[in-house]
C-alpha cells in the first residue's frame, strides 16, 4: 500500500518528517522517498530502494544535507516517489497513495493530443504518482486539478503536494484512507498515522472529510474544497493494517481489536461452538489483541506458543516473490513447546487470505507436538480482491482461499453463491467451513461475522467499505 507525513514549521522541520515518514514502514516495503524545500535552497529530494535494508538506516546518511522548514516524506509499495513536477502550475513535489485501475487508459488518453511523454520504469509501466501529476495538470488550478484527477481514476487517490508556500493534502474522494493534521506551536503536519505525530510532540488538530482538500500551513488549516457526504473507509485498517495506536475517525486499532475478539467470542459461546482448549492464541502480531478479547470474552488463558523473529526480518509484509516470502515466514515461527507439546490451542489471526503462510504455520504446530489446533479469522472470509487500494499484488479472485475452495465444491455455480458461502450459519457456509478445515489441518474454523466487524469498529457500516467480503461498491 503505502503512507506518508509532511510538515510545515517555523523551524527546521527535516528530522520529524524523517521520522514521521519512518512511522509508516509498516505499510510498505518498496521505496521510500523524502522531499525538503527551503526558501535559499529550494528542493531537494531523495528516493531509496528499501526492500533489504528499513527506511530509516537508507535515509539516515542524507539528513545532513537536507534543510528546510517544509517537507513530505512517503513509503511507496509500487513506484518510486515523491517525483517533483515543473508545469503550467508551477514547481511542486507529489505523492500518491492508491490504485489507478484504469492507468493504461488514462495514459492512452493523455497520449491522444501528442502533448504527453512518460519516463517508462523497468517494467515498462508509467509510474502512476506521475500520471496523477499530468492529470492534475489539465486543469487551471491545483484544487480543479486534483478533482479532475480523482474523477478520471477508477480505484483511488489520495494525494500530497508539497509547494514553497505550504502543503495541498487531498483525500481521496470516498475516504478510503485517512489524513491527519497535526499542530503544535511552531508549525503543522499531515498524517496517515495519528501516532506517529504524537510521538513528535503534535497533538491531534484535524481529521480530513472524504475528497476534502486542504493547504497546510505553520499557522494551520485552510480548506479548499469541502468534504463530501459519502465515505467508504477501509475496514481492513482495522482488523490488520493500521496500526494499534492509531485513530482513525475517532475509532482507536487497539480498542477496536479487542472488542472484534470479545463480539466473536460472544457470539460463538451464544451459539454453543466454543470449542475446549488449553489457550487461546494470536497469529502474531496483528491477530494478537483479536486474540486477547477472545480470551477476556470467554475466560479461557491467553498464552503464545509461538512468536515472530523479528531483528533481521523486522517487517510483517514480505518479499513479493511468494517463495520466498514462504520461507521468511517460516524462519520467523520460533516455537515455546511448553506451550504447543499435547495442547489444544485456538488461533486467532486477523485474516485468512490466500492461506498459504497459515498453512505451514499450522503444519509447524503440529510438527512441534500440537494436540489439536483450531482457528479464527478476526473478518468474514475474503471473497473478492481490493479494487479501491492496493494492498498486495493478486492476478485473480481465484488466489483467495475461499474463492478457491468454493470453486472446489461446486465449480463455476458455486461463484454465483458467495454470500451464502460467506455465511457460517447456511449450508453453503458450513460446507465451506468443513472444506477449508480438511484442506488445512484445522480441528474447527471460525470466521468472524460481518455485523460483528462493524459492531467492532463502531462506524456506520454505510461509511465503511466491506468489498473484499461482499463484493458491493
Amino acid at each position: 500500500m503505502g503512507g506518508f507525513f509532511g510538515a510545515v514549521s517555523r523551524r527546521d522541520c527535516v528530522l520529524d518528517i524523517f521520522f514521521g515518514a519512518d512511522y509508516h514502514s509498516h505499510l510498505g516495503t518498496r521505496r521510500g522517498g523524502m522531499v525538503i524545500y527551503d526558501q535559499n535552497r529550494g528542493f531537494q529530494r531523495q528516493i531509496h530502494n528499501i526492500e533489504n535494508t528499513p527506511f530509516r538506516t537508507k535515509f539516515e546518511k542524507d539528513m545532513a544535507s537536507f534543510q528546510g522548514c517544509s517537507g513530505i516524506g512517503c513509503i511507496s509499495d509500487t513506484d518510486p516517489q515523491p517525483l517533483l513536477v515543473r508545469s503550467h502550475l508551477g514547481l511542486y513535489a507529489i505523492a500518491f497513495v492508491g490504485i489507478i485501475n484504469n492507468a493504461e487508459a488514462l495514459v492512452d488518453t493523455c497520449f491522444s493530443d501528442h502533448g504527453h511523454q512518460f519516463m517508462a520504469m523497468s517494467n515498462g509501466k508509467v509510474n502512476q504518482t506521475e500520471l496523477v501529476a499530468a492529470l492534475i495538470s489539465q486543469k487551471e488550478t491545483l484544487v480543479e486539478g486534483i478533482c479532475h484527477a480523482q474523477e478520471l481514476i477508477d480505484g483511488s487517490a489520495t494525494i500530497l503536494l508539497l509547494l514553497p508556500d505550504g502543503i495541498l493534502a487531498a483525500r481521496d474522494r470516498m475516504g478510503r484512507l485517512p489524513i491527519l493534521v497535526g499542530k503544535n506551536e511552531e508549525g503543522c503536519c499531515v498524517s496517515f498515522e495519528s501516532f506517529a505525530y504524537h510521538k513528535l510532540g503534535y497533538a491531534d488538530h484535524y481529521e480530513l472529510g472524504p475528497g476534502e482538500i486542504v493547504r497546510v500551513t505553520p499557522d494551520g488549516i485552510q480548506q479548499l474544497l469541502a468534504p463530501g457526504e459519502k465515505m467508504k473507509i477501509c475496514a481492513f485498517l482495522w482488523t490488520y493494517y493500521g496500526y494499534p495506536n492509531s485513530n482513525y475517525e475517532g475509532k482507536n486499532v487497539e480498542v477496536m481489536r479487542y472488542r472484534n475478539g470479545q463480539i466473536m467470542a460472544r457470539d460463538e459461546m451464544e451459539r454453543g461452538t466454543l470449542p475446549e482448549v488449553d489457550y487461546i492464541a494470536g497469529v502474531p502480531d496483528s491477530g494478537l489483541p483479536h486474540a486477547i478479547g477472545y480470551s477476556n470474552q470467554c475466560q479461557k488463558p491467553f498464552a503464545r506458543p509461538f512468536v515472530k523473529y523479528t531483528p533481521t526480518w523486522p517487517r510483517s509484509f514480505m518479499p513479493s516473490n511468494q517463495e520466498v516470502r514462504n520461507q521468511v515466514a517460516k524462519m520467523k515461527q520460533i516455537p515455546v513447546p511448553e506451550l504447543i507439546q499435547d495442547k489444544k490451542l485456538l488461533f486467532v489471526d486477523d485474516s485468512i487470505v490466500r492461506g498459504t503462510q497459515l498453512r505451514e504455520t499450522v503444519e509447524f504446530l503440529y510438527e512441534s507436538g500440537a494436540k489439536e489446533v483450531h482457528m479464527r479469522s478476526a473478518c468474514p472470509p475474503i471473497m473478492y480482491g481490493c479494487k479501491y487500494l492496493n494492498f498486495s499484488s493478486r492476478n485473480s479472485d481465484m488466489e483467495l482461499l475461499a474463492r478457491r475452495m468454493v470453486q472446489k465444491l461446486e465449480g463455476d455455480e458455486g461463484q454465483q453463491h458467495l454470500e451464502e458461502y460467506a455465511d457460517g450459519r447456511t449450508e453453503r457456509g458450513q460446507c465451506l467451513l468443513k472444506s477449508i478445515c480438511e484442506e488445512m489441518g484445522f480441528h474447527s474454523l471460525g470466521y468472524q461475522s460481518l455485523d460483528g466487524l462493524l459492531e467492532a469498529i463502531g462506524l456506520d457500516r454505510e461509511k465503511v467499505c466491506t468489498y473484499c467480503w461482499t463484493g458491493q461498491e
